[in-house]
């Protein structure tokens, strides 16, 4: 029996004004697996991990064409509301984020926005979010304190707490160990892997040592292209495109 994919990319192109950032993309992102995204700076990770929810829609002089789907709907289609959209692929972002809000209202804000469900209690919610995000023991005695006074690494952590509170079927990060150090970065991969089990997580990273570590499968990209895709022991180990090798053995890139 087929695994229905989470994502279905075909031909997926991407401008920005007059120049093309995004070359026929295609490929099938599978459920509760980590999808990593490898290449030079400024060959469309990041562009493409933003099609996934739309959120390119927000810069001027864009466009796109090709098929996108979630779970089989078309997220490019007229009806289509990006609000539930980016509830239901949430992103976390290169740099931690958080609000200048409390620990606990920083991770409740999804959820007073969007509205809880019929008997949700708020507190539990916020507590199984951060127990989700490994942060509960490091925080639970302090959850009025100030996000901002947070580590880097426990700021990413309680990034993740807040779109794991809004119960997302799939979470992007965009580079997300790129300002921590060694061992925080350890705790957040630690936290990838154990996500994966409910959640399908596509992350865009310059380490291939991590995409290497934590992913399933990853795609290569070089200028604007997807040159090679691929169960990722295939790619770091086997890899069928010449170009591929070289990027990973350092010839280039």
């Amino acid at each position: 029996m087929t695994t229905q994919a989470t994502f279905q990319i075909e031909q997926l192109n991407f401008h920005y004004g007059p120049t093309q950032a995004l070359r026929d993309i295609s490929m099938a992102i599978l459920p509760r697996e980590i999808t990593a995204l490898i290449g030079p700076s400024g060959c469309g990770k990041s562009t493409f991990l933003r099609c996934l929810n739309r959120m390119n829609d927000t810069i001027p002089d864009t466009s796109m064409s090709g098929r996108i789907t979630l779970e089989g709907k078309d997220i490019y289609a007229p009806d289509t509301d990006k609000t539930e959209l980016r509830h239901r692929v949430g992103l976390v972002f290169q740099r931690p984020n958080p609000f200048p809000q409390s620990i606990f209202d920083n991770v409740a804000f999804g959820p007073r926005v969007l509205g809880l469900p019929q008997g949700t209690d708020l507190g539990e919610l916020v507590e199984q979010s951060l127990r989700s995000a490994a942060l509960w023991d490091e925080v639970a005695t302090d959850m009025t304190g100030p996000a901002l006074s947070l580590s880097l690494g426990q700021q990413q952590r309680l990034c993740i707490a807040r779109v794991l509170a809004v119960k997302p079927d799939v979470i992007l990060m965009d580079e997300p160990c790129s300002a921590l150090d060694p061992i925080a970065t350890g705790k957040v991969e630690e936290l990838m892997r154990r996500l994966k089990e409910q959640y399908t997580i596509v992350i865009v990273t310059h380490s291939m040592q991590q995409a290497a570590r934590v992913s399933d499968k990853t795609g290569f990209f070089w200028l604007g292209e997807l040159v090679e895709f691929d169960e990722t022991t295939t790619i770091f180990t086997r890899p069928s495109v010449q170009r591929t090798e070289d990027y990973i053995t350092g010839r280039f890139g």
